[in-house]
């Protein structure tokens, strides 16, 4: 990341700098000062400042960390640089600009990929993608050539550009596994990590072929800036999901007089159990033990959780739901907007006043917004439409 109007100067003379200039420098390091904050926050503030109730994932605050720790630096060194002589392809400026392109990349690569909790991905082969650029950079030191110069920057677009691919069929799988997994899906989606690498590309570029126009450069600080506090409110927003893959999936012995509406899922006495129930079987056991005891209402209920409670284990009902042709949330969204549209009912019946926002919440539902979305999907309409023609 470097100052991008000044690189048509040999050297820098502060005693003739103009107020625009100036004006910049202090916008460079105000988002320099907002990155060490970020980096300083992370790492040793143990609470969260933006969501007090959510427990972000510690591996991703510690690459969130690195890559805000990895932009000072490469504001410090390229104010230095360019603070002190400016020479295009000289061994500085290569080594510094090859330097800041792995680190940059190889971090927000590991921030993004920790953003994705239903399995551990590897930051590995970013490294192996990055050694065809540290070679150039090699042959730039051996032999400076614009040509090289431009390979370069083609290819960490390529980079850029393959691993933005990536991401949007991981963020794709990602996103069937919380719908199979999750009832609620509230902070947990991660379309977000999109736009983080489309802003990432999009100021790589703008480094990359700034011509020096202010304008240009201003802009970039600024969307630097915004691009931080969209990714830190990001990490903090994120819950630490449950690791589905390496818990033991056991059975709880079930009493059908224990469970009742709003309750927890009990864990004592659970024994390993090899499913042998069939379909016919498991709509039975849910009829017994979500349906008619309410567990759907349960804030955060996940697969795990309904099919220990119904005797069965987590990968044999996933496999049931998909034999129905539906997801997990689909079928605790169904449960819950039938329930709304029951309690409805009943308070229209019987002259009681009630609002959307209050049944939605006694429905299972936390976020009002999410419970819109659900309506309109499982009804065909959106839930004020809804409400008005059942009034008349």
């Amino acid at each position: 990341m470097h100052l991008g109007f000044i690189l048509n100067c040999e050297k820098m003379s502060f005693e003739h700098i103009s107020p625009v200039v100036a004006l910049y420098f202090v916008f460079y390091g105000v988002t320099a000062m907002a990155a060490l904050i970020a980096a300083v926050y992370l790492l040793w503030c143990r609470g969260n400042a933006f969501a007090a109730d959510i427990t972000p994932p510690v591996r991703l605050r510690h690459w969130a960390a690195s890559f805000f720790a990895a932009t000072v630096l490469s504001h410090v060194w390229w104010f230095i640089f360019y603070s002190s002589s400016y020479t295009i392809l000289s061994a500085a400026h290569v080594l510094m600009a090859g330097f800041d392109c792995v680190t940059l990349m190889i971090t927000i690569a590991g921030t993004l990929l920790a953003m994705l909790q239903d399995r551990k991905r590897p930051v590995w082969p970013v490294f192996v993608g990055m050694v065809p650029f540290v070679a150039l950079c090699m042959l730039l030191l051996v032999s400076p050539s614009v040509m090289l110069l431009r390979i370069a920057i083609i290819y960490m677009l390529s980079v850029y550009a393959l691993f933005t691919v990536y991401m949007v069929f991981a963020s794709r799988q990602y996103g069937r596994w919380l719908r199979d997994n999750y009832a609620d899906l509230e902070n947990k989606m991660v379309w977000l990590s999109q736009v983080v690498i489309i802003g990432i590309m999009l100021m790589f570029i703008l480094y990359a072929f700034d011509d020096g126009n202010v304008f240009t450069s201003y802009i970039t600080a600024a969307t630097e800036l915004v691009f931080f506090v969209l990714l830190l409110w990001r990490v903090e927003t994120l819950p630490q999901l449950v690791d589905m893959s390496s818990e033991q999936e056991k059975t709880i012995p079930v009493s059908e007089k224990s469970p009742h509406k709003g309750t927890d899922i009990q864990t004592e006495s659970a024994t390993l159990l090899t499913p042998t129930i069939n379909c016919s079987n498991i709509e039975q056991l849910l009829a017994e033990h979500c349906v008619a005891t309410q567990l759907y209402l349960q804030h955060d209920l996940t697969l795990l959780q309904l099919a220990k409670a119904i005797g069965s284990n987590r990968t044999y009902l996933g496999q049931f739901f998909s034999s129905q042709g539906t997801t997990y949330n689909a079928y605790i969204n169904d449960l819950r907007i039938r329930h709304f549209v029951h309690c409805y009912h009943e308070a229209v019946k019987n002259n009681r006043p009630v609002t959307a926002q209050q049944l939605a919440k006694e429905s299972g539902y936390r976020s009002y917004s999410t419970f819109s979305l659900a309506f309109k999907q499982r009804m065909g309409q959106s839930v004020t439409v809804w409400m008005r023609d059942v009034d008349r």
